[in-house]
């Protein structure tokens, strides 16, 4: 039950504390693996929710023998607290370049997998930032799309790396490169001994298939499972049970260990364009801007990065 609702006085640097400890808290899933995190002890961290929970005259979340999580009303004042973080560093790091420093934080969601593509542009880009301002402190959050675009629109994330999809309104995006995948199966599968001119379409189609749960494939398969990111397609075609596409980037560490084959790679392909997010008319952050400058001078962007 909610506490009774009373005006909550000004925030400040006191409260932001708290909420940077009940932030930790969340990400980490409980008080005791934020103890590493956020070094101090158990029973420190557990007044700081206390303290919080009275500061705002709300229950956020339930700890016990059933583990850690968040009630409704935690769920939401985390993601207020993520919007209310957010500005308060573009605030600092605005401030501290009028004094000739760059400074600050810069949240960046990124779609899993994409460190192995070849062109690395996000990390060069991150490398030249780091140069550029070394106190500068980057927040790298690995989650689907859906959840980047929605960190955007929010305030939780500066910048994301997202599939080209539909295109959402509230977003700006700048195109980064093109990602080549195919349809593979595993070492153990019927299919995977075969000679490529006994691999029939029919075969490859009524094989089980794993299918992605964030992405539509332009290829009718036989799914009968499904994985969240291309680690879970990839667990489940390493067993020899399922064909599923993954990036030709990503599959190569276990084609080249023979633990992986393409499967008639003239007709099951299919290429995904990424791009770099940001939201529109949002206030201006010069740490967001320096990234993007030193990212587009990575490569000219459209059609970079096809293999």
């Amino acid at each position: 039950m909610s506490k009774p609702a009373r005006p909550l006085a000004p925030i400040g640097d006191a409260d932001i504390r708290l909420l940077r400890v009940f932030r930790t808290v969340v990400e980490c899933g409980g008080f005791s693996a934020a103890e590493v995190e956020l070094n101090i002890s158990r029973a420190a961290i557990s007044q700081h929710m206390a303290d919080l929970e009275r500061r705002l005259g709300l229950t956020l979340c339930r700890r016990g023998r059933a583990g850690f999580r968040l009630t409704d009303e935690g769920h939401l004042a985390y993601e207020a607290s993520l919007r209310l973080l957010a500005s308060t560093e573009s605030f600092r790091s605005e401030i501290a370049t009028v004094h000739g420093r760059l400074r600050g934080e810069l949240n960046i969601g990124i779609t899993d997998n994409l460190v192995t593509m070849p062109q690395m542009r996000v990390t060069h880009a991150l490398r030249s930032l780091k140069q550029l301002a070394p106190e500068v402190r980057v927040n790298i959050r690995m989650i689907p799309p859906n959840e980047i675009e929605r960190g955007v629109l929010d305030g939780q994330l500066h910048v994301g790396v997202v599939p080209v999809r539909r295109g959402l309104p509230g977003l700006a995006g700048l195109p980064l490169y093109q990602e080549e995948s195919l349809l593979y199966c595993g070492d153990g599968h019927p299919l995977f001994d075969r000679a490529d001119a006994e691999v029939t379409r029919e075969a490859v189609e009524a094989a089980d298939a794993v299918a992605p749960t964030q992405a539509q494939l332009p290829h009718e398969l036989n799914n009968t499972a499904t994985a969240t990111d291309r680690e879970g397609v990839a667990f489940l075609i390493l067993t020899g049970c399922y064909v599923g596409f993954l990036p030709i980037h990503y599959a190569r560490q276990w084609v080249e260990r023979g633990m992986m084959r393409a499967l008639m790679p003239d007709t099951y392909h299919h290429a995904l364009k990424f791009q770099v997010v940001t939201k529109k008319g949002a206030q201006p952050n010069l740490v967001l801007e320096r990234f993007l400058d030193v990212l587009r001078g990575t490569g000219n962007g459209e059609g970079a990065g096809a293999e």
